[in-house]
């Protein structure tokens, strides 16, 4: 049950959203807080590796988890950061698809539906960008795995670090 929760988790944590032409392209750092990820810590290692091997299956990459909190880089190209709401952050993630996505100004949302062999559940992320270079938000994710209801909400923030990627690839 907890590989299956972290990899729900690790599915939102790498939909936390992004608002079009308000951001700046190039390497973000993107750290996302929840009781969930609080639990990591007590996860044996061995498990933990399990975890990972499962994420890297499914395309993910999990990103470092200390103190309850997931930091992880990403990368936005020039033509990600024009678009008014990139879908391509969400579509097949895992298995979802957006529903609904709106953007009002500098404030973003975005419905997710889930439908996954291991897991199916709805979502909901919404966020404001403070600066063309900041961002927080929230991710609610309602799901079942395996037969067992899980609630997963998240809290993410971001920050711009600079023009260049170097090794970090961006997100397809």
């Amino acid at each position: 049950m907890r590989k299956f929760a972290a990899f729900i988790l690790f599915s939102v944590v790498g939909t936390s959203g992004w608002c079009g032409d308000t951001i700046r392209s190039g390497l973000w750092e993107v750290t996302t807080r929840s009781d969930l990820l609080g639990l990591v810590a007590h996860v044996p290692s061995e498990q933990m590796q399990q975890i990972t091997s499962l994420a890297r299956q499914y395309g993910l990459k999990v990103p470092r988890i200390q103190e309850g909190a997931a930091i992880s880089k990403v990368c936005i190209t020039p033509e990600m950061a024009e678009q008014d709401i990139p879908s391509h952050f969400y579509e097949n993630q895992s298995g979802c698809s957006v529903v609904n996505a709106s953007r009002s100004g500098n404030r973003y949302q975005v419905e997710l539906v889930c439908d996954n062999s291991r897991f199916k559940g709805n979502g909901h992320a919404e966020g404001i960008f403070s600066t063309p270079e900041r961002f927080t938000g929230k991710t609610e994710f309602n799901s079942t795995v395996q037969g067992t209801p899980l609630y997963v909400y998240a809290e993410t923030s971001g920050r711009w670090i600079g023009a260049q990627c170097e090794a970090v690839q961006p997100v397809r």
